[in-house]
């Protein structure tokens, strides 16, 4: 490949955005975002609105844990984000993710 190369670009960038969308679907991520208070950042916030594109089909199709998606939505809302700096609501949605996954 060519250097600069705006395929390769391109696929690197999906590659990390989908790293980073996928990683929200751990509890322990979103706590510790949180309790370093990257959730406040509002550059951060508005990145966090930019990947709400991984909802649509043909980008989600790619998502191996549904619970990512769930989590980019619920980082949309101030109050859930101020909230996942609490260890219990940590625990609350990991209890929650557990409960879902044994039962599902």
């Amino acid at each position: 490949s060519v250097a600069g190369d705006p395929r390769t670009g391109n696929r690197e960038r999906f590659e990390l955005e989908l790293e980073f969308v996928q990683s929200l679907a751990n509890p322990y991520y979103l706590h510790s975002l949180a309790q370093q208070n990257i959730l406040d950042q509002p550059a951060f916030v508005n990145y966090l609105e930019y990947l709400q594109y991984w909802r649509e089909k043909n980008y989600a199709r790619f998502i191996h844990y549904p619970h990512a998606l769930h989590h980019l939505e619920l980082l949309q809302h101030a109050r859930f984000r101020a909230e996942i700096k609490k260890d219990e609501w940590r625990e609350y949605l990991n209890q929650k993710q557990f409960d879902h996954w044994r039962t599902w």
